[in-house]
């Protein structure tokens, strides 16, 4: 049975970044998390991560095409 939630050094290892910007990406709410147990350990839902990718991958395909997103048309 496939993990529902991973922690934030597993992210980082996914998305090929440091933890630091792991955390970051949580803390500006880019990417949804959560924390759990007595420590309080982040912990990111895999459909989130996925959900981000994909977001991050239609940002790109916005950029590279040349079109304005919609914050830059709106403000």
């Amino acid at each position: 049975m496939p993990r529902r939630f991973i922690p934030l050094t597993e992210v980082s290892e996914i998305l090929d970044i440091s933890s630091a910007q792991a955390y970051a990406l949580v803390r500006s709410g880019d990417l949804p998390a959560i924390k759990v147990g007595g420590r309080g350990q982040w912990r990111v839902e895999t459909s989130e991560l996925e959900s981000y990718i994909q977001r991050m991958y239609a940002e790109t395909r916005q950029l590279v095409s040349g079109r304005p997103d919609d914050d830059a048309t709106n403000g």
